[in-house]
């Protein structure tokens, strides 16, 4: 099992930044997002943290 690995945060030349994840830990059978389509992520921290939170986008539910 791999529940950790070195990663790399980029900014590319037109501005947009990007999450690089290791091959071996995104096609881990315990990696919390499935599927090799894209998805939509939430993305957070808190601030004087030096960590990221990313979770499944989900929509809310029409009521």
């Amino acid at each position: 099992m791999v529940n950790e690995g070195r990663g790399r945060l980029f900014r590319r030349k037109d501005g947009k930044f990007l999450i690089y994840l290791p091959k071996d830990l995104a096609e881990d059978r315990m990696f919390p997002f499935k599927g090799s389509e894209s998805i939509y992520v939430k993305v957070s921290f808190r601030l004087g943290d030096n960590k990221v939170l990313i979770e499944e986008w989900k929509e809310p539910k029409p009521a």
